[in-house]
């Protein structure tokens, strides 16, 4: 089966001033993302998954379109979206739509509901009456859990599970392929969150839809998620699926992560011995030579500031980016 979206050697970079520079100083390059490559295939779940400054949300926006990359391809459905024409652009986000972090600041508090969830259809569908429109959204609404008749509301009117809920209606209004859940449940309660994910389950089934999945709750991701990256200062680190990741981690880094992620079981978690990772997350604007994970990996070596790590297949999808690389027993409660 050929894959829905293809990213090859993606690269994004960001022109950055000096705070106080001169006019005339030349900025500084920030590389976001650098040489990121996965496939997703139709119907799948892709969980990306680091800490803050790993290069997350700034992948998601490239494959939108929303920021240019530097360097590589992305190819959706095989046609490379570089080379696009602004007819092919437009069908392209009519395909590809985002779920952002903040529920309530990604509403526009003048307008209803209502509007907002049709605003899609007025740009993609301008020949659909106001009736077949109204229908539409009214029909998404009670299938994402809102009563049809808060169609008329605004959006301060409504909690923060119900304004997601609302951004989940907005995505799914004109029925794409591929959907982008950019921490989508992290501003939100723990019990809300399972109901927003359990929701997005739902709704990837029944569609058929593509989803790429990003957040910093690992179980969150496991249970969603078919594969799972790992991001670190804009690099990929380890790519498998959600078992093989969360169970038996091979990067350092990895099994630093998913160890941070309590058992609910107190014989289980004090028997486990974490990974403490030493440091803050370095300066994405002077990264370190050779390996960027070398200045806080406990299992650092000479050569790993002077060669930087390739990607290494150990099967079944499994890939790692560490030379040094050896399994770890770490759980994570499903």
């Amino acid at each position: 089966m050929s894959p829905l979206l293809s990213v090859k050697d993606l690269s994004v970079t960001f022109d950055v001033r000096p705070q106080g520079a001169w006019p005339w100083t030349p900025s500084l390059k920030l590389q976001a993302v650098s040489d990121m490559s996965f496939d997703l295939a139709p119907g799948e779940c892709l969980g990306v998954v680091g800490e803050s400054g790993s290069g997350k949300s700034t992948l998601a926006r490239a494959i939108v379109g929303t920021v240019p990359s530097a360097g590589g391809h992305i190819y959706f459905e095989g046609n490379d979206l570089a080379n696009m024409d602004p007819r092919q652009r437009r069908v392209h986000r009519r395909d590809v739509q985002m779920i952002f972090q903040d529920p309530l600041a990604a509403l526009n508090p003048r307008m209803t509901v209502g509007e907002i969830i049709a605003e899609p259809l007025v740009t993609h569908e301008p020949k659909m009456s106001k009736t077949e429109r109204k229908a539409r959204v009214r029909g998404l609404m009670d299938r994402v859990g809102l009563l049809p008749n808060l169609i008329n509301r605004y959006p301060h009117e409504f909690s923060g599970g119900q304004c997601q809920r609302i951004g989940i209606a907005r995505a799914l209004i004109l029925k794409p392929k591929l959907i982008i859940c950019d921490e989508p449940v992290s501003a939100l309660d723990v019990s809300v969150q399972a109901q927003v994910v359990n929701l997005l389950m739902e709704l990837q089934a029944d569609m058929g839809l593509s989803m790429i999945f990003i957040a910093h709750d690992l179980s969150v991701v496991k249970h969603i998620s078919d594969r799972i990256i790992v991001m670190y200062l804009g690099r990929q680190m380890e790519t498998a699926s959600a078992e093989t990741l969360t169970t038996r981690p091979e990067h350092p880094y990895s099994q630093a992560l998913i160890s941070s992620v309590p058992i609910p079981d107190p014989v289980l978690e004090r028997q486990r011995v974490r990974p403490i990772l030493e440091g803050d997350l370095p300066s994405p604007l002077s990264p370190p030579s050779g390996c960027v994970f070398r200045t806080r990996c406990p299992k650092v070596q000479p050569s790993c500031a002077a060669e930087r790590p390739v990607m290494q297949e150990l099967g079944d999808g499994h890939r790692v980016a560490c030379p040094y690389h050896e399994p770890a027993d770490v759980l994570i409660a499903s």
